[in-house]
């Protein structure tokens, strides 16, 4: 008698790096290219808590994990069987490294043969990942993938994840709702051509963004505040296309350019977001808001989650809005999770930003709340994250010291409070990745303030 299979296997892919591949293959600097790729290799272990909910899963990392922080994560999240693959080569483009090692692809066609079918999920929905989907089901593998679009909608991963996509849908849609608006601005394209209107802009308003198609982590996006450019036009121009010369992405995709707005601190830090996801019968569902930790150089560092961090008409509004971009998303045939990114401005209007089409810089945030608060975690905790706090610069550490220095104050399933550290990989680099919960606000920001002290020693 053939022994029966068990149901479903899920399978995570981390490709950070194909989700913004163009960008990043267009970079001048080759050695800047080869950082991009390894930082976003570093931020691996942080996804596994984008997993928190799983019990079993199968894991594929551009790099190894170690050992110390895969067991926290297992232990901490009551994770049973995690399952980490490693291709041999790691060279930006994850399935495509997945596809051309043997080891790899022969796992998961046993994986297929274990089990009735595979459910992968991924960052983004890539045509990479596309193609890894499609290689396996030619190979016999029944393939679900439950937080992606088909390959005929696919491209609205690209389109509603760019600046000008999603300036376009918001252009359309604003006719129908007053309050969505975006920043006041254009799409260009050529060095040239966006230099002369940036220049323009600035010597009128004093400021100006510039923001290639899709950038990533900050790179790819120029704000130019007062006393930044010269006040004479020819100079100013001059300055700027010396400055968008450096690299090549300027001039391969279009460039949008907008009025500098100057955020709101006291509404979600100037950065209020909504999170949703989309289901494969295209419901939308509303995740969480919250606030965007973001440094002046508009670098987005983490968030902030909790009862009273947004205002209720603004949290209203964002999640009003969030559902009318979902419904065009959905409408069209994507299908997984996306964030809706906005700046609260001082004169007290909102604007929209962006919306990443993807896993977001907050789901490892979402997912490990439901598992380790509970499912109404926004209710009943506060929660702050930062993805890449600076370390002391003398100091070095390891997963292992780090775990013992943090003792006091780490996470607790019976107190449902505490850190939690996100990963190991960050460390080399200088950088602590964590989530801190507390029962209110005053709590989590005691928490982050105890956790500073004891990495500072003072």
């Amino acid at each position: 008698m053939e022994k029966r299979k068990n149901k479903e296997r899920v399978v995570r892919i981390f490709n950070l790096s194909e989700d913004v591949w163009p960008f990043i293959e267009a970079y001048g600097d080759k050695k800047l290219q080869a950082w991009e790729i390894k930082e976003n290799a570093n931020l691996t272990d942080k996804d596994l808590f984008s997993m928190a909910e799983e019990f079993e899963f199968t894991f594929i990392t551009p790099r190894s994990i170690d050992p110390l922080f895969v067991e926290y994560y297992k232990k901490l999240c009551m994770v049973r069987d995690l399952e980490i693959l490693v291709p041999k080569n790691h060279s930006g483009r994850l399935c495509e490294d997945i596809l051309n090692d043997k080891t790899v692809m022969e796992r998961l066609l046993q994986l297929g043969k274990e089990y009735q079918r595979l459910n992968l999920t991924g960052y983004s929905t890539t045509p990479y990942f596309l193609r890894l989907v499609e290689t396996l089901r030619k190979n016999g593998v029944e393939v679900r993938t439950s937080e992606a679009p088909e390959e005929s909608n696919a491209w609205t991963v690209n389109f509603y994840g760019s600046k000008s996509g999603i300036r376009q849908l918001t252009q359309i849609n604003g006719a129908i709702r007053a309050d969505l608006k975006m920043p006041n601005g254009v799409v260009s394209s050529g060095i040239i051509d966006t230099a002369g209107m940036a220049a323009n802009k600035y010597i009128k308003e004093g400021g100006v963004v510039i923001k290639t198609n899709k950038g990533h982590s900050g790179a790819g996006v120029l704000i130019f505040r007062k006393g930044d450019l010269p006040k004479n036009f020819a100079q100013c121009e001059k300055k700027i296309i010396k400055i968008l010369s450096r690299d090549s992405y300027w001039e391969k995709f279009p460039i949008v350019v907008e009025s500098l707005v100057i955020p709101n601190p006291r509404i979600g830090g100037g950065f209020p977001n909504a999170e949703f996801f989309i289901r494969q019968d295209g419901e939308v569902e509303f995740l969480y808001y919250c606030g965007m930790r973001v440094d002046e150089k508009g670098i987005f560092c983490g968030v902030e989650i909790g009862e009273g961090v947004l205002p209720k008409r603004v949290a209203s509004r964002i999640t009003d809005i969030g559902y009318l971009i979902g419904e065009q998303f959905s409408k069209d045939g994507y299908r997984g999770y996306f964030d809706v990114d906005f700046i609260a401005e001082k004169g007290g209007e909102v604007f929209l930003s962006e919306s990443n089409v993807r896993v977001t810089g907050g789901t490892h945030v979402y997912e490990a709340g439901k598992e380790l608060v509970g499912r109404n975690f926004t209710k009943k905790s506060f929660v702050l994250s930062n993805n890449m706090f600076t370390l002391p610069l003398k100091k070095k550490f390891t997963f292992g010291k780090l775990y013992k220095l943090m003792k006091p104050i780490l996470f607790s399933r019976k107190s449902k409070e505490g850190l939690v550290i996100c990963s190991s990989n960050l460390l080399h680099d200088g950088y602590l990745s964590y989530i801190i919960f507390g029962k209110n606000k005053k709590r989590a920001e005691a928490l982050e303030f105890e956790m500073k002290k004891l990495l500072t020693g003072k």
